[in-house]
């Protein structure tokens, strides 16, 4: 008898935790929300920087719909820490597992990559990092001081994990000075056990308040994914939730299905429903609402930001 070993080492499933679970119908999309595959010199230059640079990307770690038109105006959302993630959400197409070491080249990388692309606005995120003592937030931190040395005239929104069980994260990466904190909700609290469970909704309600409580000045942002399942009453109800927490600005969009092993789309929302939702968001006193079945946390981010301060300024001439 000859016995044949295989050699050939075989690739890790991207999301090792949802293959045990039952395939879910993935809906055909509407119209509204279909998009070109993108061609563009522009999409390709940026690749370019992207790849020399060895950094990754959430645009295409959790494949976003955006992808073509943004990277086609050489904007781009590093994603810094690796692209493992320690949490399995049910929505997420970034894969999960057990991280590598961090990259301690990486914010130099991240800020020389931000100086060769020109940008006047950039947006960080990463991967949860439940594995660090910090969360990553020290990384975080010296990411954006990189940012400032390499392209000091840049605008700088960060998007984060919520830091959970991670005593003085928080401060480390609000002594920092980020222009935008930005942490995601993603749904209404009734889908956290299903959707988000390594979450809790109110700790990133109180995530968000305490940023303004160590520094006014910092804008704050927080978005949600509609179509799994949400009633509207529960999404008004977190708009309330997300006001008394004083955050300045919303995001909604409409979740798409990665693959079959995640969380079903449960409805797909329409336009003037978006627009209903954003109506009723501004009347609840956020100062910018970006509420369509396309948008994403870091689409259109420096036009927003630029958005967000006149609306602040706007504001504070009322009052005064």
């Amino acid at each position: 008898m000859v016995t044949v070993l295989d050699t050939i080492a075989k690739p890790r499933p991207r999301h090792p935790e949802k293959a045990h679970r039952p395939d879910q119908e993935v809906m055909r999309k509407p119209d509204w929300i279909r998009v070109k595959a993108p061609t563009s010199r522009g999409y390709a230059e940026t690749r370019e920087i992207v790849r020399s640079n060895n950094l990754v990307t959430v645009c295409e770690e959790a494949g976003c719909p955006n992808i073509g038109e943004c990277w086609d105006k050489k904007h781009a959302t590093f994603m810094i820490m690796g692209e493992i993630c320690t949490r399995a959400c049910s929505f997420c197409n970034v894969a999960t597992g057990r991280p590598n070491a961090l990259d301690r080249s990486e914010p130099e990388s991240v800020g020389r990559a931000v100086a060769q692309m020109g940008l006047t606005h950039v947006v960080l995120t990463s991967v949860d990092r439940d594995d660090l003592d910090d969360g990553g937030a020290e990384h975080f931190a010296e990411t954006i001081r990189a940012i400032r040395a390499a392209a000091p005239g840049t605008t700088i929104e960060i998007l984060t994990p919520d830091f959970l069980r991670k005593d003085g994260a928080l401060e480390v990466v609000v002594a920092a000075k980020p222009d935008v904190f930005n942490h995601n909700l993603e749904t209404v609290p009734s889908n956290y056990l299903t959707v988000r469970p390594g979450a809790r909704y109110f700790h990133s309600i109180r995530l968000l308040q305490r940023v303004k409580e160590l520094d006014p000045s910092i804008f704050t942002k927080s978005g949600i994914m509609v179509g799994l399942g949400e009633e509207r009453n529960e999404v008004l109800q977190l708009m309330d939730d997300l006001r008394s927490a004083d955050v300045d600005f919303l995001t909604i969009g409409q979740y798409l299905q990665p693959s079959k092993k995640h969380h079903p789309v449960k409805a797909f929302v329409t336009p003037d429903e978006f627009k209903s939702y954003e109506t009723v968001a501004y009347s609840k006193g956020f100062l910018l609402v970006a509420a369509s079945p396309l948008t994403r946390s870091s689409h259109h981010a420096g036009e927003d930001f630029a958005r967000l301060r006149a609306a602040r300024e706007a504001y504070l001439a009322r009052r005064a």
